[in-house]
């Protein structure tokens, strides 16, 4: 089955990019997740939209990529949740949505949320570490303090 990547899929391919995977992958994973779309004849004006979008936000090569890890490594991140009676435990967890908007309330770039990779579901107050991958070979590491709301 072809199918057009709409979104970045480990070990398989990038946004825009025509793969060939089993039909059953396709039928049953990639394309009700929306990860893919069918090839088609007229599908070829959305592959060109996908790769614009992704040029558009992606980080222009490794020297691109350092200048923003160092930008992103200065930054001191705290996030404000909700906590149990004794302050420690949260209700839920914080997710990479809120620490790109973390991220960026503190004056550092717009980050894709799936490019934010954390050790564990971040469930209590404190320090937690966060990786940022920005470009294949260069990955900022991050502190996140989780503060009681």
């Amino acid at each position: 089955m072809k199918l057009i990547l709409t979104q970045d899929v480990p070990g398989l391919g990038a946004p825009g990019e025509i793969v060939e995977v089993r039909d059953g992958f396709g039928r049953n994973y990639l394309v009700p997740q929306g990860k893919a779309i069918v090839a088609t004849r007229g599908a070829e004006k959305q592959i060109a939209t996908i790769r614009r979008a992704r040029s558009a936000r992606e980080i222009r090569g490794t020297e691109h990529a350092r200048e923003v890890r160092a930008a992103l490594e200065s930054l001191e991140l705290e996030i404000a949740a909700r906590t149990t009676a004794d302050g420690k435990k949260l209700f839920g967890s914080v997710t990479a949505v809120e620490i790109a908007a973390a991220v960026k309330a503190a004056g550092g770039p717009v980050l894709d949320k799936r490019a934010i990779a954390t050790e564990g579901h971040i469930r209590a107050t404190g320090k937690h570490a966060v990786s940022v991958v920005l470009h294949p070979d260069v990955v900022a590491k991050l502190t996140v303090k989780v503060v009681p709301a």
